[in-house]
């Protein structure tokens, strides 16, 4: 039996200790806002928080968070109070069609937790293992910032970077 705490609530699953984490949440405690995306923890969609840090779940087994606490996006913010990061998102019309933004949203999340004030730098750094197929990085960086209190500038000299 392996116990956690699953969005401020304790769990415990007898699933296999090798099952990843992501499987565990969507199938076992019937959580599907994070996706299965490379199933090689390289393209962010499975994207959760273990004790506050964004970490690829696809990968990781659930023996591994034993003891330890998860937030999945469904943790993060409810419908009638979001998240900062999710407001930013719907304020800003971020996604297109949406399959890799709570992976996005928990990446961001983790990095303004750390760092509350990134520069467009960090913000790049952060957010580099994340892929999102419609090509929405302006717009998710332009929400990460405005979170932040800052801007996206323009600047037709410097290369935006994805």
């Amino acid at each position: 039996m392996i116990e956690f705490t699953l969005n401020g609530k304790a769990v415990r699953t007898d699933d296999d200790p090798g099952t990843p984490l992501l499987w565990v949440v969507r199938d076992t405690f019937k959580l599907k806002g994070s996706k299965f995306g490379c199933g090689a923890g390289l393209c962010g969609a499975c994207t959760m928080h273990i004790d506050g840090k964004a970490s690829r779940t696809c990968m990781t087994p659930i023996s591994a968070v034993s003891g330890r606490n998860v937030t999945t996006i469904e943790g993060l913010g409810t419908p009638d109070e979001l998240h900062p990061l999710q407001a930013a998102w719907v304020e800003l019309s971020v996604p297109q069609c949406g399959y890799c933004q709570s992976g996005q949203i928990m990446s961001a999340a983790s990095l303004l937790n750390k760092n509350p004030t990134p520069s467009s730098a960090d913000v790049d750094a952060a957010m580099s293992g994340n892929i999102c197929r419609c090509g929405c990085y302006v717009r998710i960086k332009e929400a990460v910032l405005t979170v932040a209190g800052q801007s996206l500038a323009y600047n037709a000299d410097e290369e935006i970077k994805a």
